[in-house]
């Protein structure tokens, strides 16, 4: 036969691979991927000795792969990636001389590695989480081609300074869980293209090359569980591309190098259990973009930094303890509004916990025990609920935990009893006098208020027919009439925003406040149109609390008018923006990027880091809000729902057409996977300027060669530079992941999330310019 290319991939075929399939020996690509199939490769496939490219991955194969394969000597492309096949890798691949892609991820392989690579043709072998055992092959020293190596989790073993060359194509390399052994060579500083070197969980000794600090696109640097000595070399604060530097678990020594304060694209810092000492630098408060800082057991003096409170994008982790830190706690970390983990025990802290502490509501855990810290504790209900183990061993704190004694419990001395009486007597006048002062003010206060309430309640009365409003107050600082006030009772030149649920007005308050006000529309009859979706979004948002979900302030409730306060987000909807061709273009691909960063970060967070997960169900440009700086919040969770676990889930359907996952349809069953999918298209249609729609219908119908990436994405503005293409890439290939029809073959917002924090950096495709949205749609991610 002279069939040349077989595409079954992405199907619900099920059986076994028919050996027939040896018999169409002019095939050069066959691709049965991403499908149900089972059983055994069969040998006949070692037949197609014209074959190119070889995809089976995705599938429930088992058993091993055939030694026929060995014939497969034009081969360049092979996965079987997340099988689940297993034994040794027969010694007859050692003919693919031409073999320049290999994928084995997520099988049972065991045995060793044969000799894969022939004369510079080996570009990418990635067969991570396996059970391959013996040493690194020979042949790697010298494999200059090489762009992604992945030998994560497996047992291999190799002298890592002989193991080892120069690499001027690497981009990606992770040998991380091995049984590694040796120094690292200064030879890594001339591999100039690497974003990723991953050589955690290994047995490597000797110190860190400064050498390193030559690889000015590193974006991942992670040499944790090792045994490596000496300093931190200074040469670091070079590497302003890092994202995530983990040292964690050595045995490194000396000063926190002041120079790290330069990498200003830092997210994640881990240096715990190590011996470093000394300060720690002020510098380190200019990584302003940490997400995740962890310095603890090591032997670290001095205090806290009052610098680290600028870290405001803190959220995962702030740990220094089991240090010897002193002196007082910086009010300043009250600053870090999203943190929530806290850990400062096991120091010499002294002083009380800085009462400013009660604004960090997004804390989950705190331990401030074993130190020297004495006071009240901050009333917020997260210290008020923290266990007594967070608190023990301090001089003297004290609150309404168990464990510890009630701040109105300190003893007088009979010494000072007659003093003690004195200034019992002082305080009782000062506060008669002080009472009777704002008795005073209370009354004038009074009738100034009422009657400003009256010259309110007469404009909403005229618009209300008649009916009277309750008020609400939050904390003292916002109160229903100040928001009637700031909008002259809802005038319509304070509308920023119209929907199905009502309409939005931007209110500048007295206390210089700005926020955004959403009014629900009334029924006739004075009956709310749709309470259930007010309460929920209350419910939702007073849960919740992540730096890319839009803040709830405070909500008002009554039979005719409820309303919800926001934050007030300056640059309004995603969808406005990109219907603007001049705020489109204000939009360049670097924001565009981060943009769907927040999102993903944002429904990571619901799926994955809530008591229960929530969905959104109704995510869309319109309901992304963007700041002044173009950060993004998700916004609108009216129609959100919390995912009971155990239980089926059904619902009515719900969301904006053109977002919906296809599967509500005709299942009602929500699920995180139906979130995913609405990302996904408001991803594409962050990167194509426009809704998404005629693209997602005509993906399945495109060839090849067909529907360049560079022509799909928004003419408005000029094609990604080099260095922001490869995110540009990644990003469109992670949307065109999270919208495949089949919900159990979309990743999750946690993969999602985590992936785009890396920005692609493993990715090596074909030129930009060259690319189609098949290529993309065909990769792993």
């Amino acid at each position: 036969m002279s069939l040349n290319e077989l595409h079954l991939y992405s199907n619900n075929l099920t059986g076994h691979i028919p050996s027939t399939l040896g018999n169409l020996t002019k095939l050069t690509h066959l691709q049965i991927s991403d499908n149900q199939i089972s059983g055994s490769i069969p040998p006949e496939l070692g037949n197609l000795m014209s074959l190119n490219k070889l995809e089976l991955h995705s599938n429930n194969l088992t058993g091993s792969i055939p030694s026929t394969f060995g014939n497969l000597t034009k081969l360049t492309f092979l996965s079987l990636f997340y099988c689940q096949l297993s034994g040794s890798l027969p010694k007859e691949m050692t003919n693919m001389t031409n073999l320049s892609q290999l994928y084995l991820d997520g099988n049972n392989f065991s045995g060793y590695l044969p000799q894969l690579c022939h004369g510079g043709s080996l570009e990418k072998i990635c067969v991570p989480n396996n059970h391959f055992t013996g040493e690194i092959p020979r042949s790697f020293t010298n494999c200059t081609s090489l762009t992604r190596v992945r030998l994560n989790g497996n047992r291999l073993i190799a002298n890592v300074s002989e193991a080892f060359g120069v690499y001027p194509h690497l981009r990606y390399m992770d040998v991380s869980n091995n049984m590694l052994f040796g120094e690292l060579s200064p030879n890594w500083g001339e591999c100039q293209n690497l974003t990723k070197l991953q050589f955690s969980g290994n047995m490597i000794t000797g110190r860190i090359p400064p050498e390193i600090g030559q690889l000015m696109r590193l974006e991942v640097l992670g040499l944790s569980s090792n045994h490596l000595v000496g300093e931190i070399p200074k040469e670091f604060g070079r590497l302003t591309f890092l994202y995530n530097l983990t040292l964690n678990d050595n045995q490194l020594s000396g000063q926190l190098p002041q120079e790290i304060g330069k990498l200003s694209n830092l997210e994640i810092l881990d240096l715990s259990m190590n011996h470093l000492s000394g300060p720690i630098p002020p510098q380190l408060g200019d990584c302003s973009k940490l997400r995740y800082l962890k310095l603890s057991e090591n032997v670290l003096n001095g205090s806290i930094p009052f610098q680290i409170g600028n870290l405001v994008y803190l959220q995962g982790l702030l740990d220094l303890s089991h240090n010897s830190l002193n002196g007082k706690i910086p009010p300043q970390l009250a600053k870090l509004v999203s943190l929530e983990n806290l850990n400062l025990s096991h120091n010499m802290l002294s002083g009380s916990i800085p009462p400013s502490f009660e604004g960090m509501v997004s804390l989950q855990s705190i331990d401030f025990s074993y130190n020297a810290l004495e006071g009240p504790l901050p009333s917020s209900k997260c210290f008020q609920k923290a266990p007594a183990e967070a608190f023990i061993k301090n001089k003297g704190l004290c609150g309404k935990v168990q464990g510890l004694r009630p701040c109105n419990a300190s003893s007088i001395s009979h010494g000072d009893a007659r003093k003690g009486h004195k200034v019992v007597i002082l305080v009782i006048l000062l506060f008669s006098v002080l009472f009777l002062l704002f008795a005073i003010v209370g009354i004038i206060s009074s009738i100034y208020y009422q009657r400003r309430r009256r010259r309110i309640e007469k404009v909403l009365l005229e618009r209300s027919g008649g009916n009277t409003f309750s008020t609400w107050n939050y904390d003292g600082i916002v109160t229903f009439e100040d928001i009637v006030e700031a909008t002259e009772g809802f005038d319509e030149k304070y509308c920023i925003g119209t929907g199905g649920y009502g309409k939005v007005y931007k209110a500048n308050l007295p206390a210089g406040q700005v926020v955004a006000v959403k009014k629900l529309h009334p029924l006739e009859g004075g009956n709310q149109s749709d309470q259930r979706s007010f309460r929920t979004e209350i419910k939702a948002l007073t849960e919740i609390r992540h730096r890319n979900i839009v803040k709830l302030y405070g909500f008002c409730s009554h039979a005719r008018f409820s309303l919800l306060v926001y934050e007030y987000l300056e640059r309004g909807s995603l969808a406005s923006i990109l219907s603007n061709d001049e705020g489109a273009t204000q939009l360049d691909w670097t924001a565009r990027v981060k943009v769907i960063k927040g999102v993903a970060h944002a429904l990571s967070y619901m799926h994955h880091d809530c008591t229960m997960p929530i969905v959104h169900r109704d995510l869309s440009s319109n309901n992304v809000l963007l700041n002044s700086e173009l950060e993004a919040s998700v916004s609108d969770f009216g129609t959100a729902r919390l995912l009971i676990p155990d239980s089926s889930n059904w619902t009515t359907l719900a969301g904006t057409c053109g977002y919906i996952a296809p599967e509500l349809a005709y299942t009602m069953r929500v699920t995180e996977k139906c979130d995913v999918y609405s990302f996904g298209v408001v991803a594409l249609e962050v990167m194509i300027g426009r809704h998404p729609g005629q693209l997602i219908s005509s993906l399945s119908s495109l060839n090849r060669d067909d529907t360049l990436l560079k022509d799909m994405l928004d003419q408005r503005l000029s094609g990604p530079t080099a260095e922001v293409a490869r995110e540009v890439i990644f990003a469109v290939s992670m949307a065109l992941a999270c919208i495949r029809p089949d919900p159990d073959s979309r990743p999750t917002m946690h993969h999602v999330a985590q992936e785009l924090s890396v920005g692609g950096s493993s990715f090596s495709l074909e030129p930009f310019h060259a690319l189609t949205f098949r290529q993309l749609m065909d990769l792993k991610v």
